[in-house]
């Protein structure tokens, strides 16, 4: 495909079908050890400061994906190649994990194998995250990478909405009829043999056995190009940026399950019915708008605009949070505010994902990306790593309306490094 004229061209093409199942399989299991795994958790009354210290566990292999994605890069499976063949036995080992993880039973004493098969799909899943970073990179010509990055976020979207909603929906104790969390589980990790499958057929990257000569190659050039292009200086500012943008949303997202189940008492259908219905639609459309305000006022701006609108994005909690205060644990502050909240931030999540991808995709050099790639986005979970674990202790020292409000402030520091990484005014790079 030369060029892509239309959006339905895109999905006429096989690579980009092939990229939206792929970040489907990529959003998925990301997403089973989050808002699924907290929510199983509340519901088998565990405590919120266990909840958070096993979800940011979980969560700690995205931030470290750096030190083994050269490996990545060097050597090649026997079948496949060297991009598919990585994603194939990923995926194959993620599956495992989510069989094991699904025949658990969860209570405040008996966390320990629920908290080490998480952190095995929290490793596997960054794993295939190196590998279809790069076959995103690999497979896509110049033409055709703004629309395959585009439909590979609309695939892991899909899944995290999936994961996110619908699966609370059918899960809630109040709905006749309702499946086990373990049911659940087995049906999340029935759903992974769609990038499993998608892997065989997904075309084969031109050119994509050109591994680094060296294993000490595959790590030291990749870093060295970086800070050779940008300089040391600045190097440090635009990774320190990457680990603060977006703290706030991690601090939202490590409690919410939590706050709207027990500070809030509404059910998992009606967070799911919202989430996973008009916050599908919400997503989307805020992606689509964080193109097209990207086109028009160029990289640097559009960084500004999403960052101050995530933050703006979080306040609806406050409200909510407010709202909850010495209501009885039978009614609930309402469902308009529940959607505000809900779609405020999904909206503006989606427009700053299309923003800050674009801009990670701006520092790499192609011929580093895998490696490169997956040190910024292990940075970028830097702070859902060692940030979010202690917000459980945060949320209950300051209250939920101050935890809040605490989390629209964060994004302070980044907008402070933003004015030297990105000024508004300034001449963006071409490196």
């Amino acid at each position: 495909m030369k060029s892509i004229n239309s959006f339905l061209g895109v999905f006429q093409s096989r690579k980009m079908l092939a990229l939206l199942l792929l970040g489907f399989a990529s959003g998925l299991p990301s997403q089973v050890i989050d808002v699924p795994l907290k929510t199983w958790l509340t519901s088998s009354e565990v405590d919120v400061k266990k909840i958070t210290e096993v979800a940011a566990l979980a969560a700690l292999p995205y931030a470290f994906k750096v030190f083994w994605s050269p490996l990545l890069d060097r050597y090649v499976p026997p079948f496949l190649g060297r991009r598919r063949g990585w994603i194939f036995l990923t995926q194959a080992l993620i599956i495992g994990a989510m069989l094991i993880l699904a025949f658990q039973n969860p209570s405040d004493s008996n966390l320990s194998l629920i908290t080490i098969f998480a952190a095995a799909i929290g490793f596997f899943s960054a794993s295939q995250d190196i590998a279809a970073d790069a076959y995103r990179t690999d497979v896509l010509d110049k033409p055709e990478k703004g629309a395959g990055a585009a439909v590979f976020i609309l695939g892991f979207r899909l899944a995290m909405l999936f994961a996110s909603g619908i699966i609370l929906v059918w899960t809630d104790p109040k709905i006749p009829g309702h499946i086990s969390w373990n049911t659940a589980y087995l049906l999340l990790s029935g759903l992974m043999l769609i990038g499993l499958s998608t892997t065989l057929w997904a075309p084969q990257p031109v050119d994509e056995d050109r591994a680094p000569s060296s294993l000490i190659d595959a790590f030291v050039l990749p870093f060295r190009d970086f800070f050779e292009r940008k300089g040391i200086l600045a190097g440090i500012l635009i990774l320190l940026f990457v680990v603060v943008y977006k703290i706030g949303d991690y601090m939202v997202k490590s409690v919410s399950p939590t706050f709207l189940l027990k500070a809030a008492h509404y059910s998992q259908t009606e967070i799911g019915a919202i989430s996973g219905g008009i916050g599908i639609l919400a997503t989307i459309v805020g992606s689509l708008v964080g193109g097209s305000v990207l086109s028009k006022i160029g990289l640097n701006r559009s960084l500004w605009l999403s960052s101050i609108l995530l933050a703006i994005g979080i306040l609806p909690y406050v409200l909510l949070a407010q709202a909850a205060q010495g209501l009885p644990a039978t009614q609930t502050p309402g469902n308009v505010l529940l959607l505000l909240a809900i779609n405020t931030e999904f909206f503006f999540a989606g427009m700053e994902a299309t923003v800050f991808v674009a801009f990670l995709m701006e520092l790499c050099n192609q011929q580093f990306s895998a490696t490169q790639y997956a040190l910024f986005s292990s940075l970028m979970l830097t702070g859902k790593s060692f940030v979010t674990a202690p917000m459980g202790d945060i949320a209950k020292a300051v209250g939920w309306p101050g935890f809040f409000t605490l989390s629209a402030f964060s994004a302070i520091p980044g907008l402070i490094l933003l004015y030297f990484v990105a000024p508004w005014n300034g001449r963006e790079s071409r490196d």
